[in-house]
């Protein structure tokens, strides 16, 4: 996928359900919090976007020096934000269509248990 990248699910109502940085670049603490800053800075954009299109796939809805904000907004609301340097629209578009398929399942099998939790992390790394 892309060398930076910092990945996050939020709830409908802004609550965040999961977050992970995902891609090979060397993980950093202040990095993870600029990443974690520029995706909650973009909620507004996908909020006011999110009523005006049908399309679950918004690209590029916000940049940050090198870095870009493409969303997935699920039928329920739920936003999965992904926070990367990569310029491949498909791919990214096929990791939030497969997350977005392991999230329906693990949600169904209650995401509050810690086994189904840490399964779905490991399937998220892995699908990087």
């Amino acid at each position: 996928m892309a060398t930076t990248a910092s990945f996050i699910i939020v709830s409908r109502n802004d609550i965040p359900i999961y977050e992970a940085e995902v891609g090979s670049a060397t993980k950093r603490e202040d990095a993870a919090q600029l990443h974690q800053f520029v995706l909650h800075a973009a909620l507004d954009i996908v909020q006011d976007l999110a009523w005006t299109t049908s399309a679950m796939f918004l690209k590029n809805i916000d940049r940050f020096n090198d870095l870009v904000v493409s969303v997935y907004v699920t039928a329920g609301h739920t936003r999965l934000m992904l926070l990367h340097d990569s310029r491949n629209d498909d791919g990214i578009k096929s990791f939030f269509q497969e997350v977005h398929e392991l999230y329906i399942k693990v949600n169904f099998l209650q995401l509050g248990c810690s086994v189904h939790v840490l399964v779905f992390h490991l399937s998220i790394v892995e699908k990087n």
